[in-house]
Parts: structure tokens; C-alpha cells; sequence
């Protein structure tokens, strides 16, 4: 069962008018500037090491500084922009990632580069939960609303995948400061059209803003991230680097949930959560990214060292993967309206256990079929999970809360990516390194140094010689590929759980009056102020559905 709230005023469609598209096309390009930056430097580390010459630890920085930072402030954006007006929020965000890629660009040493990559992160926790929120204040029509959000889905794969092809494109031509440029044209072409185009909304104003509220979430989910990420990277997590991060993070997070229960005007209305249909779309969410990034990471590395493709190839390999999560996003909303949110999301989930089992089948050479039909299948099952998962999530709450909505949502993607690292990359190290401690004729030290990973397997045996480090190298590439199957079924697990999770959302896609931008009898649609929209200011009755 889901409850909707209906409110006593709400924009009409007449007052929204047909710009709603135009609109999502400038949503869009916010995302598409997002999902870019988030992968385009993947490419371009070799060049800012030999350039810039940072430290390791510097470089670790350089990488990571921009996903911690923006999942640490979505939450703190995201319910700000419900109270100062989402598209003050949003422009602000591109202002500053504007600024932001111009000082990466132009980075003379690593510490200058790590500020600009926090800075972009900073704007790009601005931009995130409001491309969502407004999407669902300007599509009240929960129809045309799914439509919207598969195209924004689509968009989000597109970037993702073309983020590393472009990077490399411009490395081939320019310098690596060129991967930060290419923001710049983009962010000035949408602040004026984003002025004049998007309509300003707003949530409820009752009371302050509790600032305290929202430190202590970006705090803590900083200090989760951090760890997490630090025990994706194979880190000790009993590493004072790794345990003390978790510990504090955690500790803010449970704070902040307490604080939120019995806070007179809360940051986060922690009662979505009693919504079945919300919280288990946010379950979902988590677990399609944890199969999704970790399978990538692993996927990317199988292709590379045991295959022996290029970058590019790699890349090119993966594109099938993407082009199926665009064909699924593109056509989710008619999948959604066919099928209701239950049906979609757990089918979502068994197509891509499927897709994860079918890839069992990967050994030691190249199956270029398999791979094709594996890709396919993974990346249509993974979007129209995540396609479900995430309209299930904003149709279940009332518009004026859909930027913290939003940024649970993308809170929740960015820690089901997160936790996929470094779960699935510990199953694949336990599976993969005890098979490397008794190769004859490799001394244990090395066999311990080739455990850490396929790649240093590779440089041991290379430096190691002769028939010992063919051996350890033939042994290594046998011992990745086991290890790889076994991830696969665990991940294969995971997905089930989530097809299991799946049954508690709502059979039928819900679009009663409320959701149709219709009012209801005895309601009144108030038209908005010019350029915006305003938020209810009663709840009326709620409208439940099976």
C-alpha cells in the first residue's frame, strides 16, 4: 500500500505550461555536466601524474575528493533548495562548477586541483537533487512525470559512458587541463537559459532551516563514504585511515536520524520512510548500484588484463551496456504504465540476475557473443530497475518535499556505489588471492605482492622471469577469472534479494487526480506568481492505493 498526499493548492498544468519539455531539456544538460565530470578524469590520472607530479596520497585525493563531497552535501542542498527555491539552488550550482573547472583546468600543482575537484563536488551536490525536485514540481502528471524521468535516466547513462570516450578524445588533441574546459561553453549556455526558462519552487517555510541538522548529515555521510571507499580500495578496516572515518561517520548518521525524530521542524521528514513504497524504493536503489559499480570495476579490469584490450576497446566493449540502459530508460514510462512499479522493478532485478549468471560463463579468451548478450541484458535490467525504483520513490512523496526526496535518492545511489566496491571487490580478493600461494618456483613474498591484484601479479611475473613467472602469471589470470565467478553469483544473490525487496511496492501505477495536476472537488488550483510555483500550504486527505 502507498499513501500520496494531496495538496490544497498545486500548480495546474496550464499554469506550468508546454516550456515543461524545454525544461527538461535544460535539466538534462545539468545532469549530462554531472555524470561527465564524475568520469571524464578516469582517463586523464595518467596525464595529471606525469604533469602536476602529486603524491600518492594526492593523487588518491584528486580522484576521490569529488564523489565525497558530493554525497556528503546532497542532503544539505537538496533541503535547502526545497526552502530557498530550487532554482536559486540549481544556478548557484552551475555558477560555481563553472568557476570550479576553470581552476582544475588551470591547476599548476596537486593541492590546487584537489580544492577544485571539492568545489565541483560542492556544485555538483547543487545540481543533482535539483534537476529531480524540479522534474517533479513541473510534471505534476505522474504519466508524462515517468516519461520525463526515463529520459533523465537516459541521459545519466549517456553521460557516464561518454565521460571516458571524451576525456580521451581531448587527451589525443589537448592538454588534461581540456577534460575540465569542456564545462565552461556548457555552464554558460544554460545559467541564462536556466534563468529565464526553469520556474523557481519551493517547499514549506515553517520554522528555521536547521543548519545543525544538515552539518551533521554531510558530516557523517562524508565520514561513510570515506570508509567505505577506503575498504573498496582494499584498505585494513581496522586502519585507523578507514575505522576512524566509519566510526565517526556513523556515529553523526545515527545522530542526525535522532535529531530528525524530534526536531519540531525537521531537515529530512523521517515519516517517508514509513511508506512502504518509498523506503523500498530507496532499498532498491542501493542494491541495483551495488551490483552495477562493482561488476563495472570488475568487468573493466577482466577485459583489460585477461583479455588484453586497450582503454578505448574497453570502453567500446562496454558501450552495449549503455545503449541498452538507454533503450530502457527511453521506453520505461510505457514498461512502467504496462506492468505497475512492482512487476517492473522485480522484473528489472531477475533480468539482470540473468545477465550477472549468463556471465559465468566468461574464461580466459575472448567470447565476443557471450559478452554482447551478458551486456544487454545487464544494462536493460539494471535501468529499468533503477528506472522503477526512482519514479516509485518521487510519485510517493508530496511535491513540496522532493528535494530532500531527491536527495535521499541520490544519497542512496551514491552509497549503493560505494558499498558495491568494497563488497564485491572483497569477495573477488578472497576468492582470487589463496590460489596464488602455492605456485612453484615463487618465492612466498612475491606470491603475497601478486595477491594484492591481477595487475601486480603481472608486473611480479615480469620481473620474475622464466618458467616461474609464466607460471605465476598462467595461475593469476586462471585464479582472477575463478575469482570473478564467484563475485558473480554473490552479486547474483544480491539481486535476488533485491527482486524479493521488490514485492512490497505498489502493484499499479497510482494516477488519481492528484497526480494528474487535476484538483480534486472542493480544491482549488491557485495560479502561481510569474515564474513560480508554489507549495501547498494544507495537505488534504491522503489517497491510498494497493
Amino acid at each position: 500500500m502507498s499513501g500520496t498526499t494531496t495538496a490544497a493548492v498545486r500548480p495546474s498544468r496550464e499554469a506550468i505550461g508546454a516550456n515543461r519539455w524545454v525544461v527538461l531539456v535544460v535539466l538534462c544538460v545539468s545532469l549530462l555536466l554531472v555524470a561527465l565530470d564524475a568520469t571524464v578524469l578516469h582517463v586523464a590520472v595518467p596525464a595529471v601524474t606525469e604533469d602536476l607530479r602529486p603524491s600518492a596520497v594526492e593523487l588518491l585525493w584528486i580522484v576521490d575528493i569529488y564523489p565525497l563531497v558530493c554525497a556528503s552535501l546532497l542532503i544539505l542542498f537538496g533541503t535547502l533548495g526545497d526552502r530557498v527555491g530550487r532554482r536559486r539552488v540549481l544556478l548557484l550550482g552551475y555558477a560555481l562548477f563553472g568557476v570550479a573547472s576553470a581552476v582544475a583546468a588551470l591547476a599548476h600543482n596537486g593541492e590546487t586541483l584537489i580544492l577544485a575537484r571539492a568545489l565541483l563536488g560542492v556544485g555538483g551536490a547543487m545540481i543533482m537533487p535539483a534537476t529531480l525536485s524540479i522534474l517533479r514540481q513541473v510534471f505534476p502528471d505522474r504519466r508524462e512525470r515517468a516519461l520525463a524521468i526515463g529520459i533523465w535516466s537516459a541521459v545519466a547513462a549517456v553521460g557516464a559512458a561518454v565521460g571516458p570516450l571524451l576525456g580521451g578524445f581531448l587527451l589525443e588533441h589537448f592538454w588534461w587541463g581540456s577534460v575540465f574546459l569542456v564545462n565552461i561553453p556548457l555552464m554558460l549556455v544554460s545559467l541564462p537559459i536556466g534563468r529565464m526558462l526553469l520556474p523557481e519552487s519551493r517547499g514549506e517555510r515553517d520554522g528555521p532551516w536547521d543548519i545543525a541538522g544538515a552539518l551533521m548529515a554531510a558530516g557523517g555521510l562524508f565520514g561513510v563514504v570515506l570508509g567505505v571507499k577506503r575498504l573498496g580500495g582494499g584498505e585494513d578496516v581496522t586502519g585507523p585511515l578507514t575505522l576512524v572515518p566509519l566510526l565517526v561517520g556513523v556515529t553523526l548518521v545515527v545522530l542526525f536520524v535522532r535529531r530528525q525524530s524530534s526536531c519540531a521542524h525537521p531537515l529530512v521528514d523521517l515519516s517517508m520512510f514509513r511508506r512502504p513504497a518509498f523506503s523500498t524504493s530507496v532499498g532498491c536503489i542501493v542494491l541495483a548500484m551495488l551490483a552495477l559499480v562493482g561488476l563495472e570495476l570488475i568487468a573493466a579490469q577482466y577485459l583489460q588484463l585477461v583479455l588484453g584490450l586497450s582503454p578505448l576497446q574497453t570502453g567500446l566493449r562496454l558501450l552495449p551496456l549503455t545503449i541498452a540502459a538507454m533503450a530502457a530508460g527511453l521506453g520505461g514510462a510505457r514498461v512502467l504504465r504496462g506492468l505497475g512499479p512492482r512487476r517492473m522493478v522485480c522484473a528489472g532485478f531477475l533480468l539482470t540476475a540473468v545477465a550477472v549468471v549468463t556471465l559465468t560463463a566468461m574464461g580466459g579468451h575472448d567470447n565476443t557473443p557471450l559478452l554482447l548478450t551478458g551486456f544487454v541484458l545487464l544494462g536493460f535490467g539494471l535501468e529499468t530497475t533503477l528506472f522503477g525504483a526512482y519514479e516509485s520513490m518521487l510519485s510517493e512523496v508530496p511535491a513540496d518535499r522532493a528535494g530532500g526526496a531527491a536527495a535521499i535518492g541520490e544519497t542512496s545511489y551514491q552509497l549503493g556505489a560505494g558499498i558495491g566496491i568494497a563488497l564485491l571487490g572483497s569477495v573477488m580478493n578472497a576468492a582470487y588471492a589463496p590460489a596464488l600461494d602455492s605456485v612453484p618456483g615463487v618465492p612466498a613474498s612475491a606470491s603475497s605482492a601478486a595477491g594484492r591484484s591481477l595487475g601486480e601479479a603481472y608486473d611480479v611475473a615480469a620481473r620474475l622471469g622464466g618458467p616461474a613467472g609464466a607460471a605465476l602469471r598462467h595461475a593469476a589470470r586462471d585464479s582472477f577469472v575463478h575469482g570473478l565467478h564467484v563475485t558473480l553469483l554473490v552479486s547474483a544473490g544480491l539481486l535476488l534479494l533485491g527482486a524479493l525487496m521488490a514485492l512490497r511496492l505498489p502493484k499499479v501505477m497510482n494516477c488519481g487526480p492528484e497526480e494528474a495536476g487535476v484538483p480534486e472537488p472542493g480544491e482549488r488550483a491557485v495560479p502561481p506568481a510569474k515564474g513560480e510555483l508554489p507549495a501547498p500550504r494544507a495537505a488534504g486527505k491522503p489517497t491510498v492505493s494497493a
